[in-house]
């Protein structure tokens, strides 16, 4: 991105380099069950190491609001650093303060140190310029990767960039820059936006943006049902927003005046509960929710996403983690693969669901922030971009 220094362009070696990482991983009683964040953070790490710098690894994991919670202590990923990169890896049992900047002195070229989970401080979230100025005394050059927290305020993302002279971006949010950006200039066309998911309130900012861009919008998930209600399609007991059954009912005029094609789930798979007998339906009766879209509608979406020369998708289509209501998903997730077109997995659920149906390898991308990818999307410029923008290339 024009505007932010690159890793080739800072003065690394034989410096300290503050990284922050994303490696919000999920854990199992203490070990990793997806190591797929880590392994993105794996190339900038790499080329550090292999340029003399000295690397100062931070990021956050889980929610310990402020509280130092040992469940959720970065000493396993510093383990698990520490074997896929086949170096010494060294851990502080704090992010701040004298004991780690002096660690952080002690590092030598190409060596390599991670410090204690940032939200185990308040001043993290909260954006402290305090607590930011701590973490700026850990290094001389600040290098951010962690796309997954670029739409975050934090004292990490933002407060500590000025107080260096040199910052820039890592190769994972080069990468995802460089993929996005194809979705808001000119695209492919047909562009085929799909939304899923269980909120409209958590679209809507999207849903507008991609108006602007795509010919066809398909719209799955629990927050299909808010759009139907608009349109007094019967949904029975299912997963409605009723404050925002009058802003779908716009939203669906709007697309027909900008001449977007909108497609919404002409069937469903039902149950009276998440544990009940799954059964298909066009028409959901009082009683019943809707917890998957159908194979008609998986029929429908497939077509439309094979014409697609371009394709993003954020949202499942259902409760995919139960397998009763995976095959809406499954399905989408199969034909977005199977697309000779330009396609781009928005994080979350979806990029979960991507692997759990081991189809990786056939997505042109698949962004590692849920959150962060829809805000470049909706055409913002993320907290995080615009201050590593303020340093200047």
């Amino acid at each position: 991105m024009a505007g932010i220094r690159t890793l080739e362009k800072l003065d690394v070696a034989g410096r300290r380099v503050l990284l922050r990482l994303d490696l919000n991983v999920p854990l199992n009683g203490g070990k990793i069950a997806d190591a797929t964040r880590i392994e993105a953070a794996l190339p900038t790490l790499r080329w550090l190491m292999e340029a003399g710098a000295r690397t100062i690894v931070c990021s956050h994991l889980g929610r310990p609001k402020g509280q130092r919670v040992p469940a959720l202590s970065l000493e396993p990923v510093a383990a698990d650093l520490a074997e896929r990169l086949d170096a010494e890896v060294y851990f502080a049992h704090d992010s701040v303060g004298p004991d780690v900047e002096y660690l952080s002195k002690s590092l030598q070229d190409g060596g390599l140190l991670v410090v204690e989970n940032l939200r185990f401080h308040a001043g993290e979230k909260a954006g402290s310029e305090d607590f930011a100025l701590q973490l700026s005394r850990l290094g001389d050059v600040y290098v951010n990767d962690a796309f997954g927290v670029m739409h975050r305020e934090d004292a990490s993302v933002v407060g500590v960039v000025p107080h260096f002279e040199q910052a820039g971006m890592g190769k994972l949010v080069e990468k995802e820059v460089a993929a996005l950006s194809k979705l808001l200039r000119g695209p492919g066309k047909p562009f085929v936006g799909i939304l899923g998911g269980a909120k409209v309130s958590d679209k809507i900012a999207v849903i507008e943006s991609l108006m602007h861009r795509v010919d066809a919008l398909i719209i799955g998930g629990a927050m299909a049902y808010t759009f139907l209600a608009a349109k007094d399609i019967p949904i029975g007991d299912s997963l409605v927003e009723e404050n925002k059954i009058r802003l779908a009912r716009r939203l669906i005029e709007r697309c027909t005046e900008r001449r977007v094609s909108l497609f919404l789930p002409q069937d469903h798979i039902v149950s009276d509960s998440p544990d009940g007998e799954p059964t298909v339906t066009r028409a959901i009766e009082p009683g019943m929710k809707g917890f998957d879209v159908g194979p008609e509608s998986v029929g429908l979406f497939s077509d439309v996403i094979g014409r697609a020369q371009t394709v993003f998708w954020n949202g499942p289509m259902g409760m995919f983690e139960k397998e009763a209501f995976a095959g809406g998903t499954r399905g989408v997730a199969e034909a977005v693969a199977a697309a000779d077109a330009y396609t781009v997995v928005g994080g979350g659920d979806s990029a979960a669901a991507i692997n759990r149906f081991e189809l990786s390898e056939r997505i042109g991308h698949i962004s590692t922030g849920g959150g962060a990818s829809l805000k470049f999307v909706e055409g913002r410029d993320l907290p995080g971009i615009a201050a590593l923008k303020s340093k200047g290339a």
